[in-house]
């Protein structure tokens, strides 16, 4: 039987601006990457998503950004490795203070966007992402672009790492997403996705732009939650994968 854990970016509302279904989409994922303030989500919103994230028994993990809320974190900023360490100590932390106020535990951290991007290329962001999490808490599970610097980083300061492929991008021939700014980087059709994702996780492979297969890891497949389409094609995948005798189960529950 194969498995596989189903995540999704949530809290990604801001003020009076609502993005998303997140309380409904949470019936039908395992894990939440709830946004931490910086590229989307504000205290009031991580509050109530941590909440509703606990009463449908699904795993929280911190979801953060780069610091640009006009460009939802998915615009290239020239950090350092010192301000990913701060950026991602601080949204971490904050987090992790609404979970613990709840009575939950934080599972994961997931990088959102042009870090994640970034980190899954660049050595040095990626190293010192990884130590940021590890020094706030060793325990918790890295979710990182399958076969990035990211999860070598992750892997190399000891954290427990989780490879994660995309239901809804297309792939470059090294591994990488295609930017967004391509034409082709999105998969609009569900039938396209959903047969990526099986393919994905039954043969560990992904037919990438340059028209051939490249490895790739599947622990945790991510859909995306602001999509005007999320919350059917979330009950869809949910209806496939178990249709294919591929078990939805959390990653972090082995």
């Amino acid at each position: 039987m194969y498995r596989v854990d189903l995540n999704c970016d949530l809290g990604e509302s801001f003020g009076n601006y609502k993005i998303g279904v997140d309380e409904e989409i949470l019936a039908f994922v395992t894990s939440a990457n709830i946004a931490c303030g910086f590229h989307a989500g504000d205290p009031a919103v991580m509050h109530k998503t941590v909440k509703l994230a606990i009463e449908n028994e699904v795993s929280i993990g911190a979801h953060p950004g780069l610091p640009d809320l006009v460009g939802f974190g998915r615009r290239n900023m020239n950090i350092s490795p010192e301000d990913a360490y701060n950026m991602v100590v601080y949204q971490v932390g904050a987090l992790n203070a609404f979970v613990k106020a709840e009575g939950g535990k934080m599972q994961h951290v997931k990088p959102h966007g042009a870090l994640y991007n970034m980190a899954a290329k660049n050595q040095m962001l990626a190293k010192a992402i990884a130590e940021a999490i590890y020094k706030v808490d060793s325990q918790l599970i890295l979710f990182g672009l399958s076969g990035s610097e990211l999860i070598k980083a992750g892997e190399n300061v000891g954290l427990i790492t989780a490879s994660e492929v995309f239901a809804d991008r297309t792939y470059q021939a090294d591994g990488s997403l295609t930017p967004r700014v391509d034409k082709d980087a999105l998969i609009t059709n569900s039938y396209d996705a959903i047969k990526q994702v099986i393919k994905m996780v039954r043969e560990g492979s992904v037919l990438c732009q340059q028209g051939f297969d490249i490895p790739i890891k599947a622990d945790t497949i991510c859909i995306h939650g602001d999509g005007v389409h999320a919350l059917a094609f979330a009950e869809e995948i949910n209806k496939q994968l178990e249709a294919c005798k591929i078990n939805i189960k959390n990653f972090g529950n082995s």
